[in-house]
């Protein structure tokens, strides 16, 4: 379709336009590759990101449904990495693409917020601090057939697991029935966050302009998003990747309140040993330490946050963790610690890509001013919480007794590239010397 084709026939009448396809019809005959701002029938609903209210900031429209083509006013899809299989429901005929949710009965359990950190552009940059209250604050337009939906969803819970059975059995925790209930079950409030992001927010978060964050994020996701290019009036894009789950014990109204207690663990995501227990990391022992002493804190009349990200890998995924556990089982002398990082390079050319510059927003967006215990080692989570002015009180380190033996290649790493310890930092020669078990050690 050329450009004149889209300035002079009205976006809206374009989408009514249904070709049949034989089967099924879905779609406008004419392919919508992407938008401009002075298109007829383009008038996006206004969105004033830290403005003092919902009603004054504004709806974040993503939809092209009929009725909010024209009226969108952010980039992207819906639902973060799940908007492909949504496509996909569609494609086949499992879905309408005109479904609209019925959200009766789904309000949050709980109220968060609002916070000042909600009206400040700078603190809360890649979520949307009104997305769990959509039909609260945008009722009207919903019933206008302007397509809107949450980004944010706030529930309760209760958790089974067996490590807290053996904290209860050796006395770290107790069957209080508030916490811990006399089931053995931990009682969660837990929160769900999509990503929405504020696009001059993020470059400036990063030290980049926003039109070279647009064109990376146009260019290295195939141009999924031409709108990325051609409309910089829309300042909002939700991108598809994963997004975060809060877990929350004790009462969330402890979060803001000075005269309370909090520990909080940060944890990024390690499907290798967060569910199946690969002994190579200490992610596993490092998550179940945090939820045993936030519950605890939570059971001494504090409150307790576990933030666990989507960021498989540092944020590199899991094929190329895969791949690097390789190299550096084969690489000659071994897996040691001295050159841990350097296998990551050499596969992904960056040893992270978690970059922690937006993990703060959540923390801002709870209320959070304080906290009491951090259950982390890592140099860049705290650096960047802490410069976001959030309090630090005290560091936590996982305990000596709950690493695995083969993970001792991964945290002397991770120390003596700068994450807390209260310990020893390891010398170069004591790097040469951590090494993790060989093939022939674990081959099946």
């Amino acid at each position: 379709m050329t450009n004149s084709d889209t300035d002079t026939k009205n976006v809206a009448e374009q989408t009514e336009e249904l070709e049949d396809t034989g089967t099924q019809q879905l779609y406008a005959s004419r392919v919508v590759l992407t938008t401009y701002p002075s298109q007829l029938g383009i008038d996006p609903i206004e969105l004033n990101w830290g403005a003092a209210s919902a009603n004054q900031r504004g709806p974040v429209v993503v939809s092209r449904q009929k009725d909010s083509f024209g009226r969108r006013n952010a980039i992207g899809a819906g639902g973060g990495s799940y908007c492909i299989y949504r496509a996909l429901a569609v494609a086949i005929g499992a879905l309408t693409p005109a479904h609209r949710p019925d959200f009766r009965l789904t309000e949050p359990t709980h109220s968060i917020g609002p916070f000042p950190a909600w009206s400040d552009p700078e603190k809360i940059v890649s979520m949307d601090p009104w997305g769990h209250a959509i039909v609260e604050h945008y009722s009207e337009m919903l019933d206008q057939g302007i397509d809107i939906r949450p980004t944010i969803a706030i529930t309760q819970a209760h958790m089974k697991l067996a490590e807290i059975d053996d904290a209860i059995e050796k006395g770290i925790l107790n069957r209080d029935g508030d916490v811990v209930t006399k089931n053995g079950e931990l009682k969660v409030v837990k929160v769900a966050s999509e990503p929405v992001w504020y696009l001059p927010g993020v470059a400036k978060r990063f030290g980049i302009n926003e039109a070279t964050l647009r064109r990376a994020l146009f260019e290295d996701t195939g141009g999924m998003y031409p709108e990325l290019i051609t409309r910089p009036d829309l300042k909002v894009f939700l991108p598809p990747i994963g997004g975060l789950t809060v877990y929350i014990f004790g009462n969330p109204e402890h979060i803001p309140d000075p005269s309370k207690r909090l520990t909080m663990r940060v944890h990024d995501e390690c499907n290798g040993s967060d569910v199946f227990g690969s002994d190579i990391c200490t992610c596993k022992p490092y998550l179940i330490y945090s939820i045993e002493e936030c519950a605890r804190e939570a059971q001494n009349g504090g409150v307790g946050v576990v933030v666990y990200f989507r960021k498989e890998g540092r944020a590199l995924g899991e094929v190329t963790k895969y791949l690097v556990y390789n190299a550096r089982k084969r690489q000659e002398g071994g897996d040691t610690a001295a050159n841990y990082f350097k296998r990551t390079e050499f596969v992904a050319g960056v040893k992270d890509m978690r970059f922690q510059a937006l993990m703060p927003d959540i923390l801002h967006w709870l209320g959070v001013k304080r906290i009491d215990r951090f259950i982390s080692m890592s140099n860049m989570k705290y650096e960047a919480i802490v410069d976001s002015g959030i309090e630090i009180i005290e560091r936590v380190s996982i305990p000596e007794e709950r690493m695995p033996a083969d993970s001792k290649v991964e945290i002397e790493a991770k120390i003596a590239d700068g994450y807390f310890t209260s310990g020893e930092v390891p010398t170069e020669e004591a790097l040469k010397t951590t090494k993790g078990r060989n093939w022939d050690e674990i081959a099946h």
